[in-house]
């Protein structure tokens, strides 16, 4: 017997199971074609990920409505009282919005105007690295593929080992101090200084997710085409005329798609915050989602209803900005169409 006769019965033998489970699963789908026909085939394919979708995103959704909806510290609804939109009063009782200390939560407001400095601040130096990284990667470097796996290797991490990484390297005994006093350097409390923890915050988001949104840019600097760079060398062109004119354009659905990315990731903040300072010292790194977190689980006078109505909202803000951005995108394309 040849070598080829006895591997062809031996994988007969191994897809033997298979041809028969496929047989049995193509009993009930026939049975369903003959009742919805090609077209229906579709939509019960789609059936089981909608399930999925509707158990674990929809339902979670309408039940956070409902809650904004209700006062008491009770979690069970049937043990809450109906108030209206007495929670989301409640969230915009201030005299003065730019006051936190004026309003009836500040620590809501003072959330509030921390994670807006923090996404202006974040989103911004994020794309900046990140498409400065991608520039650089782009380029016929020694080991290329070693250093894009050296970016990429912090987003496989937990947020949670993130922020324990920097705390150890960020703490009066951490290894960043110890560097400073092999200069003479008194060690300095970076995790107790107002000014500093907030810093400290964006430089980690930044180091942790960046690499996510390089791999993007760097996808879309490849599709562009070299012989626009070769036509604009051989006319001459700048550097830098030749990234406004011809880089940026072409990278522009790919921009568009690591800012929407990046705002939503900046307002969710939550896993390396918590982890690193604890939304201290005071409240100067205290953020939407934390005081999500801490009203509706963590605090002592819980209150789930305000904690929901807060979700909502920040959902909203996230909802607008994305079609915002999404619009300016979709106008950019179109005169660049025309």
């Amino acid at each position: 017997m040849s070598t080829t006769s006895l591997t062809d019965r031996l994988g007969s033998l191994l897809m033997a199971p298979v041809h028969l489970l496929m047989r049995i699963i193509d009993i009930p789908l026939r049975a369903v074609q003959k009742t919805t026909g090609i077209g229906g085939m579709a939509a019960v394919f789609l059936a089981p990920n909608m399930l999925i979708f509707g158990i674990f995103v929809l339902l979670p959704l309408v039940i956070n409505f409902v809650y904004s909806m209700t006062g008491g510290t009770a979690f069970f609804l049937s043990e809450r009282q109906f108030v209206g939109t007495d929670q989301y009063a409640r969230l915009f009782q201030c005299a003065n919005y730019l006051d936190p200390m004026s309003c009836q939560e500040d620590a809501f407001w003072t959330a509030v105007g921390n994670t807006f400095w923090f996404v202006i601040l974040q989103v911004a130096l994020m794309i900046g690295v990140s498409l400065i990284t991608a520039l650089i990667l782009n380029r016929d470097l020694a080991a290329r593929s070693f250093w894009r796996a050296v970016f990429f290797f912090p987003v496989l991490l937990s947020p949670v080992v993130v922020g324990l990484i920097w705390k150890w390297i960020l703490q009066r005994q951490g290894l960043l101090n110890f560097g400073l006093y092999q200069f003479g350097i008194e060690p300095y409390t970076w995790l107790t200084d107002r000014n500093w923890t907030f810093i400290a915050t964006i430089g980690v988001s930044i180091w942790a997710h960046m690499g996510l949104y390089t791999l993007i840019l760097l996808a879309g600097l490849q599709a562009i085409p070299k012989d626009l760079y070769e036509a604009a060398e051989m006319d001459g062109t700048k550097p830098a005329r030749v990234f406004r004119r011809i880089t940026l354009p072409l990278l522009m659905p790919n921009l568009l798609v690591v800012v929407v990315l990046a705002l939503i990731k900046a307002v969710q903040i939550f896993d390396e915050v918590f982890v690193l300072t604890g939304g201290g010292p005071g409240t100067s790194t205290l953020y939407l989602t934390q005081y999500i977190y801490e009203t509706g689980f963590a605090s002592a006078l819980r209150n789930p209803g305000l904690a929901a109505a807060a979700s909502i909202l920040m959902g909203l803000v996230l909802v607008v900005l994305t079609l915002v951005q999404l619009g300016i995108g979709q106008r950019s394309e179109k005169k660049g169409k025309r």
